[in-house]
């Protein structure tokens, strides 16, 4: 009896939390997000002019967007169909509890892990569909910030009135009649179909449950052996090592053609790289292995040094970069894009409930943002993870040219803020590789890296 009148409490003090962290983040959306008409908007190597004869700011929350000059109202729909299909990952309550905890959902501890899920996400929308793609349904998205507020309201009286009664099932109050499921008035092609598998197939693998490859219970599997668990706040740097780790292991034959290399103490060693993508896949046939590269780096000691905005905005501008894991002090922000001294970023603190990736023709619209956000470079925390996406060996050599041409320029008579380094990084006294031991997934080496990350860097919630 004893048990269970400690269970309830634990229910109790779960429905309390959860409609605390409803309340706490579930207004992220409901702030505008103004940007300069006489400034291009750079998103993922893309450039977007919204310039008009007029002087001033434009609002890009959704309402305003057919309100604005008519000249400028093409490059901002574009903009806007870009930004909306990129995949969007935030918390989430009432998913499949944690293997080794209580937990059900990753508010309030979650957010680097899922900046990092968006990341890899990018990279591997590169892979399997091109920059080029866009959600054909991106424009059709409500983005109307009160439509993504008014159920979250509901569900925090509900959860409160639960938590008071002790009822097991929360009673949601009415919500509008629902609008017709999006995408059934198209006729598509052979082609649409296709991307349309694969964009479906990419969010399937970072859904929310223990088999999902990318999914947060299979991260935190990964992060354990870093010493990490299910609550613990996690950094940029160990989320890196915690993405290769997962890409590595990953089972679904389509996975197989992609590699993450992570650099060693802000080093590329090209060798190492190029090994990787030359490497003999699982099915025995020899072929060259796309790779994301990940750079895990910092823009200065305690506050982020102004002087490295001319180069992240470069990277920025780079179709082959698929973002920055950063943030601002415990906060984690996916950067993807710049206009002027503000970064571009979705934010992944916006608690939406579970959904089961695995059925047919899951809903899609809360993978993705329907309204971008804006943070000023001087307010970014200087610990941050730097991606990039190479599909062949000479993509690879090509963007290490182009990225050290860009490096030399911005260092300033400092030191660059990472290197390319031609050979392997066993040449230079470094492991050469990650151990592969049946019940050990990092090696000696990577653990102790990943122990410095921990305690030196600035972790971010």
């Amino acid at each position: 009896m004893e048990a269970t009148g400690t269970d309830e409490v634990e229910k109790i003090k779960s429905k309390f939390m959860s409609a605390w962290h409803n309340m706490k983040y579930s207004w992220v959306l409901k702030t505008k997000t103004y940007f300069s008409r006489n400034s291009p908007v750079f998103l993922l190597g893309k450039c977007y002019h919204f310039k008009t004869e007029e002087s001033g700011e434009l609002s890009t929350d959704g309402a305003n967007f057919d309100k604005i000059n008519t000249e400028i109202s093409g490059n901002v729909e574009e903009f806007r169909k870009d930004f909306i299909s990129r995949i969007w990952l935030t918390y989430r309550e009432e998913f499949p509890q944690i293997k080794g905890s209580a937990l059900t959902t990753d508010c309030g501890w979650g957010c680097t892990l899922r900046t990092g899920q968006m990341l890899l996400a990018q990279g591997l929308m590169l892979h399997f569909l091109g920059r080029a793609w866009v959600w054909p349904e991106a424009l059709d998205m409500d983005s109307d910030s009160e439509s993504w507020t008014s159920h979250t309201v509901r569900k925090l009286t509900a959860s409160f009135e639960a938590s008071l009664t002790a009822e097991r099932d929360p009673k949601i109050l009415p919500q509008p009649q629902a609008q017709p499921q999006r995408g059934t008035r198209r006729n598509w092609d052979v082609n649409e179909r296709r991307n349309e598998a694969y964009h479906r197939k990419i969010i399937s693998w970072f859904g929310d449950s223990p088999l999902a490859a990318f999914g947060l219970h299979q991260l935190i599997e990964y992060g354990k052996k870093s010493g990490k668990m299910a609550g613990d706040w996690y950094g940029p740097a160990v989320v890196a090592h915690i993405l290769r780790k997962a890409v590595e292991e990953a089972k679904d034959p389509e996975l197989q053609g992609v590699t993450v290399y992570v650099a060693q103490d802000c080093t590329v060693y090209s060798s190492d790289v190029i090994d990787r993508q030359c490497s003999f896949m699982d099915s025995g046939k020899a072929g060259t292995k796309a790779v994301i590269i990940l750079v895990p780096v910092r823009l200065g000691g305690e506050r982020t040094n102004t002087d490295y905005l001319e180069f992240v905005k470069g990277i920025l501008s780079l179709e082959y970069c698929v973002g920055i894991i950063g943030g601002r002090p415990k906060q984690s922000y996916y950067f993807a894009g710049f206009q002027d001294d503000s970064l571009i970023y979705m934010d992944p603190h916006y608690c939406q409930s579970f959904v089961d990736v695995s059925i047919k023709d899951f809903p899609l619209e809360s993978f993705h943002c329907p309204s971008p956000k804006k943070m000023s470079f001087k307010k970014m925390d200087p610990s941050c993870t730097i991606g990039f996406y190479c599909r062949t060996v000479q993509d690879f050599e090509k963007a290490s040219e182009e990225i050290t041409k860009m490096l030399k320029s911005s260092s300033k008579e400092k030191y660059p803020l990472f290197t390319f380094v031609k050979g392997h990084s066993k040449d230079y006294d470094f492991a050469s590789s990650p151990l592969h031991e049946e019940n050990d997934l990092f090696s000696e080496d990577e653990k102790k890296r990943l122990k410095r990350f921990s305690t030196e860097e600035f972790v971010l919630l």
